[in-house]
């Protein structure tokens, strides 16, 4: 019989020989290199039997934490009936799901298209505003987006994103996009002219380092695009269901888009769902080739079936409120931990339980998430920042769970910070 450690090294193999060797030789540095085995609310467990509190969350996935049974209920008797679509006949969980989103978004959205990723998402958002001021004979090429954006990893979701270590190697992207710094309402405000389709933006810059805009900044957005003619989207691909404290993130400044993009929590932490959602006037341009943007596996009533679970979950246990709270707590232990290392902490940030801890520098973060992961609490740093170690548990945690990742959180920054004085010292 296969021992652990040998499946481990299969694994392991396999990695390095058929899926990423980088990745590979990156999770085993960063000390997760052993093998997920399952799930369960806020806790994973590895092929030993070893507990890990996930406090990334699948960088927001698990709104409901992992295997939620609601969602997974649903599934299973969607899978019983029918997994898949024929593509040519009304589909019941897509038109539910879609009326559901509908209802709660804000302002005017009306219409769902849905699809696999939030990527995908972006990347029909894109489109569907370039359709517009096409359909209306606009000569409209640009898009504003911000410096440290991340929008995805497809050619047009990249091209909106701000990170060059990640842009530059896929040169030349789609033209016409334009960059501005984020938060920055005179910086967009300029940018945004005759000439501009639409404006993206993240309610909080994720993988930024967590950046919360300037109260107001989003209604500022809204105002330049309203005097240009051009249209908004928000990315809500992670600040959305809750994450932030408020349904959306966009609700902190009570504004809303012309089209929002929707993934991650949308498909409960059980199967991967999509979404852009648009105003009726946008949608008008749709009408005469429905089929224009498409998808063979969006909406499949799988995934639809769990999004109906997950939301209709999510909005009734008013997770919203609990990020919250959990949130606020989350917040207060971690400030005081920076009042204690204020030479090792440089900012905290965040909205509900998305949360940022910037360290003076990179090397100081890859430190701390490693003496994290030694003590089984799974964190991250942000990829466009990786100075700041992203707090993004599962929306369900509990006060008790919040507590054991502060009281590790605070052991690991106490060891980093001897460490970093034995090295100087040295």
């Amino acid at each position: 019989m296969e021992s652990s450690a040998e499946r481990l090294r299969r694994v392991v193999a396999a990695y390095e020989q058929h899926v990423n060797p980088g990745l590979s030789r990156l999770m085993d540095f960063m000390g997760f290199g052993v093998i997920e085995e399952r799930a369960e609310g806020c806790w994973v467990y590895d092929h030993e039997g070893n507990a890990y509190l996930d406090f990334l969350g699948g960088f927001g996935v698990y709104a409901l934490g992992h295997n939620p049974r609601v969602v997974a209920d649903a599934v299973r008797a969607q899978l019983k009936r029918m997994p898949m679509s024929s593509r040519l006949m009304y589909n019941q969980p897509q038109a539910e799901l879609a009326a559901l989103l509908a209802e709660i978004t804000p302002g005017d959205l009306q219409y769902s298209f849905f699809c696999n990723s939030g990527a995908e998402a972006v990347e029909g958002a894109l489109k569907l505003v370039r359709l517009h001021h096409h359909s209306r004979s606009e000569d409209r090429p640009k898009i504003v987006t911000t410096l440290e954006a991340f929008h995805g990893k497809t050619l047009g979701a990249l091209s909106v994103s701000g990170r060059e270590k990640y842009r530059v190697p896929f040169a030349p992207l789609i033209p016409g996009v334009v960059h501005v710094p984020y938060g920055d309402a005179d910086a967009l405000a300029a940018a945004v002219d005759a000439d501009t389709a639409a404006v993206i933006l993240e309610p909080v810059q994720g993988e930024a380092g967590v950046v919360v805009p300037p109260e107001g900044y989003l209604r500022a957005a809204r105002a330049a695009c309203d005097a240009a003619g051009a249209k908004l989207i928000f990315d809500e691909v992670q600040t959305g269901f809750g994450r932030t404290g408020h349904l959306w993130g966009c609700d902190h400044d009570g504004v809303a888009p012309d089209v929002m993009t929707l993934a991650k929590a949308l498909g409960g932490g059980v199967m991967p769902l999509g979404a852009f959602v648009a105003t009726a006037e946008l949608w008008e341009c749709m009408a005469p080739n429905p089929l224009i943007h498409s998808s063979t596996w969006g909406g499949n009533p799988l995934a639809c079936a769990a999004g109906l679970a997950a939301v209709r979950a999510i909005v009734e246990q008013d997770l919203a409120g609990r990020a919250a709270e959990r949130g606020a707590q989350l917040m207060e232990g971690i400030r005081s931990l920076r009042e204690q290392y204020p030479g090792l902490i440089a900012d905290i940030r965040g909205r509900g339980l998305l949360v940022g801890v910037e360290f003076v520098d990179e090397d100081v973060a890859g430190l701390a998430i490693a003496k994290l992961a030694s003590e089984r609490v799974l964190v991250a740093y942000t990829l466009n920042n990786p100075t700041v170690m992203r707090l993004e548990p599962p929306l369900v945690v509990s006060a008790g769970e919040v507590e054991h990742a502060l009281g590790v959180i605070q052991r690991a920054v106490a060891e980093t910070a001897d460490l970093v004085a034995a090295l100087a010292g040295g």
